[in-house]
């Protein structure tokens, strides 16, 4: 009962994840395995590493936390779909100045798809999961499923060239405005 609840909470956070590597795959900016793999594994590690701390911090952190995470991720979810969707309406610009796979971009996207894993491991504490198990499985399930995101981009994009990086930040969108209603009423 336990691996499957840890399954199904690992699958829901990998979520943002998958469409946000979708989204970042139709951009056509990562050209090379390296970089995709890099992304793909630095989401992994983010979903992991917010998911220990969550469990660690307890509920002090949490309730201070919860009050602006949604904010969060909406402002750099909403920055990054913006900055696709206006790559796909000019075809001279590139949605990202950098490489997404590296820098700062790397670690604001990370950051912003892994804030939900903060909180659930909180919750991994209150129903006393298996903490070890549970924080490898998450980061496993991001990784992957943000390899086939990024890899399912780059074909969507291949076939259906620049426009499909208006599809993807349109994406990012509700995915920042989703988790910012779901935040704002319950």
């Amino acid at each position: 009962m336990e691996f499957l609840m840890i399954t199904l909470i690992s699958l829901g956070l990998a979520m943002d994840a998958f469409a946000v590597s979708l989204a970042i795959g139709t951009s056509g900016q990562i050209s090379n395995r390296r970089g995709k793999l890099r992304l793909a594994a630095h989401f992994g590690i983010f979903q992991s590493g917010m998911t220990a701390l969550g469990w660690l911090a307890g509920s002090t952190v949490v309730q201070y936390v919860s009050q602006i995470d949604h904010w969060i991720a909406f402002i750099l979810l909403a920055y990054v779909g913006l900055n696709l969707i206006r790559s796909g309406l000019n075809k001279d610009k590139n949605a990202f100045e950098q490489d997404p796979s590296t820098g700062k971009i790397l670690v604001m996207l990370s950051f912003a798809t892994s804030i939900d894993a903060f909180a659930v491991g909180l919750s991994i504490a209150l129903l006393n999961i298996p903490i070890l198990l549970s924080i490898i499985a998450i980061g496993m399930v991001a990784l992957l499923l943000s390899a086939i995101g990024l890899f399912a981009g780059c074909c969507l994009e291949a076939a259906f060239g620049e426009k499909m990086e208006i599809v993807g930040g349109l994406i990012l969108l509700g995915i920042g405005i989703r988790v910012l209603i779901t935040h704002l009423f319950p």
